[in-house]
């Protein structure tokens, strides 16, 4: 949550997200309520306020899913759907067709619900059983929502634009749902998203949204943990591409810059809660993996160390499934040293969904 404190004018500032929304809203005082202003549906971002005390101007960013983010001005906080736009630097997006989306919810299976968003392929909004990829978000801790992006770290926008039906599931652990859906990801990091992961693609496939027989997946970070993960315990999967993603938590623990979050999110050191180490560890059940998985590293991450993409390379070879590591030099975990980096790994899992995702056999 970014906030602002203002002046006299309008108080305090901040944005809030609530489900697949990130609003603007204002508080006066301590002692009076949160008030949401109304705007436009989508996520605002990097607001600003006036140092003028008398003012009740404000600026922000605005993106939706299918309107790329520019600047916003406006006089008045009680007029942010008049807002005037400041810039045109993602203009060229309007200029061509962008895929439409929309949430989704479904129940998981302990009967919780459980929302994400879907991206659907250019001019088939809506439409039944198309070739579904499921783009898991990072973090945990974060969320996908109502706002555009093209990056080579959430390309759901990209993935569309080449076929695909996208579902980016906001699992247990995800931001904007409140106190205990955030916190049951804890002592259970993998294995409690990777339900309510495998149910939305259940219910996909029985609403017959998606086709049971093109069905793909992917993630980097976190993400990548959860497509490691549920590629152990399904075959239903017909391909996969995973980043910076652990198998296994005792070493990565050991290795990366991290290590606290890690003894957060299991209970406890290796030493102390060792079979929930094992029990939540990719590795261990990596013998019931049948799905062709392409595999992306920066030779210097710390953040997931990057011996877990040697061990998983090295794992998938020796059973003998169809995998590749495509490892960047001189990246850490944020592929930020060189903008060729990201565009070739795009690239490359693109080309990894359409060789082996489309397979009907």
């Amino acid at each position: 949550m970014d906030y602002a404190v203002s002046n006299d004018s309008i108080g305090l500032v901040i944005l809030g997200q609530l489900g697949t929304e990130v609003h603007i809203y204002s508080q006066r005082s301590s002692t009076q309520p949160m008030v949401e202003r109304l705007s436009w549906n989508g996520t605002y971002e990097n607001i600003a306020t006036s140092p003028n005390l008398i003012s009740s101007s404000i600026a922000f960013v605005y993106s939706a899913l299918d309107k790329p983010q520019e600047v916003y001005f406006i006089e008045n906080l009680d007029q942010i759907v008049n807002a005037e736009r400041l810039t045109t630097e993602n203009s060229l997006f309007l200029e061509r067709d962008l895929p439409r989306g929309k949430p989704y919810r479904w129940n998981s299976d302990d009967n919780i619900t459980v929302e994400g968003m879907l991206q659907y392929p250019l001019g088939k909004f809506e439409q039944k059983n198309l070739p579904l990829f499921v783009l898991i978000h990072g973090g945990p801790y974060s969320a996908d929502g109502n706002q555009f992006e093209a990056s080579w770290y959430m390309w759901a926008t990209i993935a569309a634009t080449e076929g695909w039906l996208v579902l980016m599931p906001n699992y247990r652990g995800s931001t904007g749902y409140g106190d205990q859906f955030l916190i049951q990801v804890i002592h259970e990091i993998v294995s409690r998203p990777g339900k309510d992961i495998l149910a939305g693609v259940d219910s996909l496939v029985r609403d017959g949204i998606a086709d049971p027989n093109h069905l793909t997946i992917g993630g980097y970070s976190y993400g990548g943990y959860l497509t490691n993960w549920l590629i152990t315990q399904t075959t239903r999967f017909k391909a996969a591409v995973t980043g910076a993603g652990a198998v296994e938590h005792i070493a990565n623990w050991g290795n990366d810059d991290v290590s606290l979050n890690d003894a957060y999110f299991l209970g406890g050191y290796p030493w102390e809660v060792p079979q929930q180490y094992h029990s939540e560890a990719a590795i261990y059940y990596v013998d019931k993996i049948e799905t062709p998985t392409h595999m992306v590293a920066g030779d210097k991450d710390i953040r997931v160390a990057v011996l877990e993409s040697f061990l998983f390379e090295r794992a998938l070879n020796t059973l003998n499934v169809p995998c590749k590591l495509l490892l960047f030099p001189r990246e850490g975990h944020d592929l930020d040293k060189n903008p060729w980096h990201g565009k070739i790994k795009v690239r490359e899992e693109l080309r990894w969904l359409k060789m082996y995702g489309n397979r009907t056999v």
